[in-house]
């Protein structure tokens, strides 16, 4: 009987009937809540206890026999005497049991996967102990090889075993996708999440990537995953999908061969004839195409990750590289290239940092704040509140000058142990942009209100400098334009 029958009989037949959930209970698609739990049981038992045990405690998905029973299906996928294909088929007949198990049990099978199958402490240690012995003689290559063999877990190899299969491998990257939620309450899964996110990083280096544009005469399930994953600015209608994909746009995606038909990562570009302020004018259906002729600076405006379980494999830079290849062949005239991104992590941070701001400003700044407050000294409560909506602001107000500036500090100077504060400043710094320009009121959507009050910023791709800007990124110097610098409180 196949692993799948098995397990799947057998625990329905000897596990309890579920208790039923509150019906605003977030649920998964098996039933089971998919909430992860605030905080590990301090009592829990370690895998290895329960496979020990007779009985199963409260908690407890699988009962200790079914635990060794799965433990056992596990282990005989990477049985030395059965083939990698054969090992192949027993990880998919698990996959397949997965795929219908609650929530509970699979969790059970992941503590399985991270705590039983580790590395030969005793044979680390002895090969650890010949490396560093052999440090500077003939011998140590040789020594060094038989290090990292002995460190190699047999979960890797487990792992792999899944991927023998083209669905495997979205099996493994859908599987870490559920497991990162667990992992700030549970740090027993750890193993395992750290063990497959260096396999992607290997399996979906950029060199097995492909790079194709998107357009609309693209299959409509692939334009679909588009609406589907589009991070940024929710698209909201096939017209305004595809006024994203018009004849002065381009949309570029990474794929994988086994992954063939979703962008693992995918970038908007807009092709206009200045750096753009606002998103509006991006995002308007009704807006007559640009003339191609006459562009020459390229915006990329949304850059979305479609693939939570690649969390921390990265190949956004090379994205922005290839696709400025990609522009600069087809369209000579391109000398600008630059974003216009959000700030999603401005409110929060003033909501905290606000106070100590406008202690650092000059006295005669604090009193036209406090004037246009209409209170004599300006407070971190007065201030929050009267940006609360910056839509009404005049152009002239102090509010909105202090405003701006406090953004300047929080994307130049908002630096915590050498890398930006912000996350997408993190992204595009690191690939060598600088902080070029914000933008007032750019964003006056809902989302770009509640995120950053409606600014936006452009990050600036100066070709020439891309290696200079990371540079000064490394010591823990933001690179910004004068304009920027001059806002600075």
């Amino acid at each position: 009987m196949s692993s799948t029958n098995w397990l799947g009989r057998s625990v329905s037949r000897l596990l309890p009937a579920a208790s039923p959930k509150p019906q605003a209970e977030a649920q998964d698609a098996s039933g089971t809540s998919a909430t992860p739990p605030a905080k590990e049981s301090q009592l829990a038992r370690s895998i290895a206890e329960r496979l020990e045990a007779t009985l199963r405690q409260e908690g407890e998905a699988l009962s200790p026999r079914l635990l060794r029973r799965a433990f056992e299906e596990l282990q005989s996928i990477i049985d030395p005497r059965v083939s990698e294909v054969e090992g192949g088929r027993r990880a998919m007949d698990v996959a397949a049991w997965h795929a219908g198990a609650p929530l509970a049990q699979r969790r059970d099978l992941w503590l399985l996967m991270s705590e039983m199958f580790v590395a030969d402490a005793q044979k680390t240690k002895e090969a650890q102990a010949r490396f560093a012995a052999a440090v500077g003689t003939p011998d140590e290559a040789v020594a060094e090889v038989h290090y990292r063999r002995a460190t190699v877990s047999p979960r890797r190899r487990l792992l792999q075993r899944f991927s023998v299969y083209p669905q495997g491998v979205q099996f493994l990257v859908e599987l870490r996708a559920e497991i990162l939620p667990f992992l700030k309450a549970d740090k027993r899964l750890m193993a395992l999440d750290v063990e497959m996110e260096y396999m992607f990083s290997t399996w979906f280096d950029v060199g097995f990537l492909d790079l194709r544009r998107i357009s609309w005469d693209s299959p409509a399930s692939l334009i679909e995953k588009l609406i589907q994953y589009e991070a940024v600015h929710d698209i909201k209608s096939w017209a305004d999908v595809k006024n994203r994909l018009d004849s002065d746009r381009r949309c570029y995606g990474f794929f994988h061969p086994r992954l063939p038909g979703v962008p693992l990562i995918f970038v908007e570009v807009a092709l206009v004839d200045e750096m753009a302020e606002g998103i509006m004018p991006l995002l308007d259906e009704q807006a007559a195409a640009a003339d191609l002729d006459k562009a020459t600076t390229a915006i990329f405006y949304s850059i979305s990750n479609t693939q939570p379980g690649l969390r921390g494999v990265s190949f956004g830079d090379s994205l922005i590289k290839r696709v400025v290849e990609t522009l600069k062949d087809e369209f000579p005239k391109l000398k600008v290239f630059a974003t216009l991104s959000p700030i999603p992590g401005l409110r929060s941070w003033l909501g905290k940092h606000a106070a100590s701001l406008l202690d650092k400003m000059a006295d005669k700044e604090r009193a036209a704040l406090g004037q246009a407050l209409g209170n004599g000294a300006p407070t971190q409560g007065s201030f929050l509140a009267a940006i609360e909506h910056p839509l009404d602001l005049p152009e002239k107000s102090p509010v909105r000058q202090v405003l701006l500036q406090c953004a300047a500090h929080y994307l130049g100077q908002g630096v915590k142990d050498g890398q930006p504060l912000d996350p997408v400043a993190r992204f595009h710094l690191g690939n060598g942009a600088r902080v070029e320009r914000l933008n007032w009121a750019a964003d006056p959507s809902p989302k770009g209100l509640r995120q950053s009050y409606g600014l936006m910023v452009n990050y600036l791709y100066d070709l020439k400098r891309l290696d200079k800007h990371r540079a000064m990124l490394a010591q823990g110097k933001v690179p910004v334009s004068t304009g920027i610098h001059d806002l600075y409180i």
